[in-house]
């Protein structure tokens, strides 16, 4: 008898340690897919924003902060000095094609996005060297064109620094760079059939 029970005992456990077995293989084989996480973060995150004006492939790579209650304008960003225009490294911007801003043509490649912000206006400026920290590299000998701009105020809050950019013909499109409750709009002109 004992020894019937024995064989009972360890069979249920070997059975109960089979099924574990399958269970665990068949959750790591249809584990549900990772969820990005949500923007309610409270962190700078890596972005990266794709764009197409006419057959000129635009890429732009930044950190996005967010305001969390904070003063923004002449608070965490100080005004009349050189900032990244997001978090942590220079945000840079990559095209294929040549292009103009302000009716300077620059040649395809990659650049950074600096601004100066102001309480009237502001300047944007295109950098050769779009592998910086911070501003702590930033040399303005390396400027390949500064533009005054002067900022949109938004009704809505946005929460997260974005870029996005808007083609408006085959050849022409806005960058648009949104945080907070300011809006910049920079026209871009690129070049065709090179």
């Amino acid at each position: 008898m004992r020894y019937i029970l024995y064989l009972l005992i360890t069979s249920v456990i070997a059975i109960a340690c089979q099924s574990k077995k399958e269970v665990a293989e068949n959750h790591e084989h249809h584990a549900p897919a990772v969820q990005p996480e949500a923007d309610t973060v409270k962190k700078s995150l890596p972005q990266e924003t794709h764009a197409m004006i006419g057959d000129a492939h635009i890429t732009i790579n930044y950190t996005a902060p967010v305001v969390k209650g904070r003063v923004i304008w002449g608070g965490l960003v100080p005004y009349n000095e050189v900032w990244v225009t997001g978090a942590h490294r220079a945000t840079s911007f990559e095209i294929n094609k040549s292009f103009s801003m302000d009716g300077k043509t620059i040649p395809a490649g990659k650049y950074a996005i600096f601004t100066i912000p102001g309480e009237e206006s502001w300047t944007f400026i295109v950098n050769k060297n779009w592998d910086q920290h911070l501003a702590d590299d930033y040399t303005p000998s390396e400027d390949v064109i500064r533009m005054t701009i002067i900022p949109e105020r938004l009704d809505q809050n946005q929460e997260r620094l974005s870029y996005s950019i808007e083609a408006n013909s085959v050849n022409e499109g806005v960058l648009y760079v949104r945080w907070e409750k300011v809006q910049l709009a920079v026209p871009i002109l690129v070049a065709q059939n090179q």
